[in-house]
């Protein structure tokens, strides 16, 4: 098959993205375009893009094929060599395939959400933006390709948070996602430069380097695997890197939605798995990373417990599984972790929108109570929204219940119980917090007649479709107790993905105990919320409602730091030293110039004397000079 298809995944979001861009110029210079245009083009070249995606996959199926795509020589240097280059294997095919289906499915919800804004246009513009440049970090063949698409989804993720610019907050927002993001991708950038010159060879693909691996270093390459983590601790919201996730929910529900299930914040989870090769040859790094996993997703869900707003609930929820699948690579579980993405991917994508919906009805409030309160019969909306609880709680035989699982079995089997102790009490906090969600949004008693709201088609078909992928996508990696073969593990078998050898009889124990510990989770949800009185409020304050003060911490020691030292930079060092040392010897230089104004006086009797003063002072020399001799 022709390997050109690999670069057309990309340039179909990405020609996408140039149209909507160029039309809404025009729509706000010459001639309004109708939404409709917009539309169009903002969901037809992402779904193309599936297709392609899907041909490929297809034929890898099939043949076994994996694709190479060389564009152009970017650089070549004398030690470096990088070609624009696209690589089509089994993990960026099958990351591919969802990133474009999912994707394709949230723009379609986009275009009733967006619907009459005044910035259409220009969000299926950034919205497609977004998407290519999600696919040109999974396709790249080679870190610095995959760093441009790196850098790509955290500027649109700037440009779609602080989307309504006119709003402090959401412009706050967005400048907290990128500076944050700033820091990891630092980390992310000086990983590669380390393993570069570890490797000490003039190819960086990821073949070349997996290849020459186990020549470096192993001290530069444990440097470069935690480098390369911090950009990961910045793109998945990882701890200490996670502050900027809660606050981009500013930013419209459609972008939260992409966010979350299928671009920017999985992309730490992928390269990790890309890097694969490096983690397996400094297994203390990977451990390291398997607990920041597990204390984020415990305390991501601890927050989420007492949140308020749907939409930071559903962002807390997103790094605590996100600290799931950090369990998984870490460990060596390399298509645990994945699965777990792919999984995730249908659940979150669904909860959002379920939450935009919810929002769009109620006159945009986001407070879980006040949803409660001004209830409306939304039965699409409230069925599949519970699917979606249900998924991410673990019960089965929904997708998250695998996946999840998969992970916990595979530390359990690695003997890291104190990760799977951790990551069992998280699964509990998880089912109680996201059906505390449920039930006071949909039963607890209101006081309010509800009145049924219509769910236009382009909401309800992707949550429908959406809602199929979080009931059955945990049987594309069914494990062998249910009969399965663990697909997914085959599919993903570069990756030397670990698989647990636990007995029938312990698999059987876990999942009784993964199970129990959700079901509980929903019972105690059920007793406090199932009949909440909505008129009466939580109480609103302490260390978890406050999310345990971590952004006032960090707001003083990092922001007021840096203010305080950016005022001393000002106000002392440069206004009182540098200024002052310039300002006096510039005073000096024009009172030397004053000083000397009488000798360019344009008087011509002073300059006479002058002249007088010099022969005068020149014949005494030369006189001096003959009586010497």
């Amino acid at each position: 098959m022709n390997t050109s298809l690999l670069i057309w995944i990309i340039l179909f979001p990405l020609l996408g993205a140039l149209l909507n861009g160029g039309f809404y110029i025009y729509h706000i210079k010459i001639k309004k375009v109708p939404e409709i245009l917009f539309a169009i083009i903002g969901t037809v070249f992402p779904f193309l893009a599936f297709v392609f995606t899907f041909i490929l996959f297809m034929d890898m199926n099939q043949n076994a094929t994996v694709y190479s795509q060389h564009l152009f020589m970017w650089l070549d240097l004398d030690k470096l060599t990088i070609p624009m280059q696209l690589l089509g294997d089994n993990l960026s095919i099958f990351m591919s395939l969802f990133v474009t289906f999912v994707g394709t499915l949230i723009h379609l919800y986009a275009v009733a959400y967006m619907k009459n804004d005044e910035g259409f246009g220009k969000f299926f513009a950034y919205f497609n933006l977004f998407l290519a440049s999600m696919l040109l970090l999974v396709l790249a063949d080679n870190p610095i390709i995959l760093f441009i698409g790196w850098e790509g989804v955290g500027v649109c993720s700037y440009l779609l948070i602080s989307f309504y610019y006119k709003t402090k907050e959401n412009v706050v927002a967005g400048n907290k996602a990128f500076i944050v993001n700033r820091v990891g991708d630092l980390g992310f950038l000086l990983g590669v430069i380390t393993l570069f010159f570890a490797l000490n060879q003039t190819g960086i693909s990821f073949g070349s380097m997996q290849e020459h691996i186990t020549e470096a270093s192993e001290p530069l390459l444990i440097l470069s695997g935690i480098l390369l983590f911090v950009g990961a601790m910045g793109k998945s919201a990882q701890i200490p890197l996670y502050t900027w996730l809660p606050d981009a929910m500013l930013g419209p529900t459609p972008i939260s939605a992409l966010i979350h299930a299928a671009t920017m914040v999985t992309a730490g989870v992928y390269m990790v798995a890309r890097f694969h090769f490096l983690y397996e040859s400094i297994p203390d790094v990977g451990l390291f990373i398997a607990y920041i996993g597990a204390f984020s997703a415990l305390f991501a869900a601890i927050i989420a417990t007492r949140q308020t707003d749907i939409k930071k609930i559903l962002a807390y929820s997103t790094m605590s599984q996100l600290g799931y699948m950090f369990i998984a690579v870490g460990l060596g579980l390399y298509s645990s972790g994945l699965f777990h993405v792919f999984t995730h991917a249908f659940f979150k994508a669904m909860l959002f929108m379920g939450a935009g919906g919810l929002i769009l009805a109620i006159h945009h409030e986001q407070d879980i109570f006040e949803l409660g309160k001004h209830r409306m019969k939304l039965p699409i909306i409230s069925v599949t929204f519970l699917i979606g609880v249900i998924a991410i709680s673990g019960i089965p035989p929904f997708a998250g219940f695998f996946s999840k699982d998969a992970i916990l079995a595979g530390a359990f089997a690695s003997e890291h119980y104190l990760i799977w102790g951790i990551g069992l009490f998280t699964a509990f906090l998880t089912a109680f917090y996201m059906f505390r969600l449920y039930f006071i949004l949909f039963v607890a008693p209101n006081q309010h007649e509800n009145e049924r709201h219509n769910t236009p088609w382009s909401i309800g078909v992707p949550l429908f479709v959406l809602a199929i992928g979080a009931m059955f996508a945990g049987f594309v990696n069914l494990p062998e107790i249910f009969g399965g073969e663990h697909q997914l593990d085959h599919w993903l078998a570069q990756l030397h993905s670990q698989h647990n050898t636990l007995s029938h009889q312990t698999e059987i124990i876990l999942i009784f105990a993964s199970v129990s510990v959700a079901l509980l989770g929903m019972f105690v949800a059920y007793k406090r919320y199932a009949n909440f009185d909505l008129s009466k409020r939580e109480h609103e304050e302490g260390l978890i409602y406050n999310k345990f003060y971590v952004d006032e911490v960090y707001n003083v020691v990092f922001v007021k730091s840096v203010q305080r030292l950016s005022s001393f930079f000002s106000d002392v060092l440069d206004t009182k030293i540098i200024d002052a040392t310039l300002m006096g010897l510039t005073r000096g230089f024009v009172a030397f110039g004053r000083g000397l104004t009488f000798l360019q006086n344009a008087n011509v009797r002073y300059y006479a004397f002058y002249m007088l003063m010099g022969m005068s002072a020149i014949s005494y020399y030369v006189y001096t000079k003959l009586q010497g001799v």
